[in-house]
């Protein structure tokens, strides 16, 4: 049994210091609120839309959310986010690679991800429209 305790330690040790999988995204906040959002947008998931709009950006929820409802099958593909400075304050310019693919009829329809603003309000990130 001690023996088996161990062995899970070690697995665990190793796992962290891999960090969990790789996800260079962990250490960089306005990456992930920028990933999020994105996903959510995809998704029409309108609560976390709302939850990762910024306050500058409030009014336009109703655009974010719309644009894949009508598209059989909307997902992003290779989807990795960085920001140009993931240690300065906000606001943050990330950039993106991968792609959304929506599906329109029988015919696919790619949108390549691009770089987007992202500010940090009350302690939390959030997408805050397109960037340079």
């Amino acid at each position: 049994m001690r023996k088996l305790s161990l062995l899970w330690l070690l697995i665990l040790l190793a796992l962290a210091a891999c960090g969990g999988g790789g996800d260079e995204t962990a250490a960089d906040p306005a990456a992930r609120a920028v990933e999020s959002y994105l996903t959510a947008k995809v998704a029409g998931d309108e609560d976390a839309l709302r939850a990762g709009l910024c306050s500058e950006m409030e009014a336009v929820l109703e655009r974010e959310l719309r644009p894949f409802e009508s598209v059989a099958d909307a997902r992003i593909e290779g989807m990795r986010g960085a920001a140009d400075n993931a240690a300065a304050a906000s606001p943050q310019t990330v950039r993106c690679t991968g792609q959304i693919v929506a599906t329109y009829g029988t015919e696919d329809t790619t949108f390549p991800l691009a770089a987007y603003r992202a500010v940090e309000e009350d302690g939390v990130w959030r997408w805050c429209g397109e960037s340079q």
